[in-house]
């Protein structure tokens, strides 16, 4: 008698994973570990454009160019990626922003 699901693709001996199994839970697991997190500074109606660019030029050492390209984002767009990174680097980002005034998040990169 033969094994059929030895050949069988996705089988233990097959080819591609078959949904729902662990080859497949696992490279969704490390695509989702290989996604950066990200700052989100959102626009409000307290702070005004020559803080928010004062802000991002003094917590991420933006020049004053990228700063207003930033703050010009949060203001038309309604928000901008401020800093990338792991998440304990961005969770400090957003306390620094926080304590400055500013509405931030944080996320996953899409």
């Amino acid at each position: 008698m033969t094994d059929s699901s030895a050949a069988a693709p996705g089988g233990p001996g097959g080819g591609a994973a078959q949904p729902g199994t662990s080859a497949v839970l696992e490279r969704k697991t490390d695509e989702a570990i290989d996604k950066p997190w990200v700052t989100v500074v959102w626009d409000d109606p307290v702070n005004l454009m020559s803080y928010v660019t004062f802000v991002l030029r003094k917590l991420f050492g933006y020049s004053t160019a990228k700063a207003k390209e930033l703050m010009m984002q949060v203001h038309t767009e309604g928000k901008a990626v401020v800093s990338t990174g792991d998440r304990d680097k961005v969770e400090a980002d957003v306390r620094k922003l926080h304590a400055a005034g500013l509405w931030a998040t944080m996320q996953r990169d899409d």
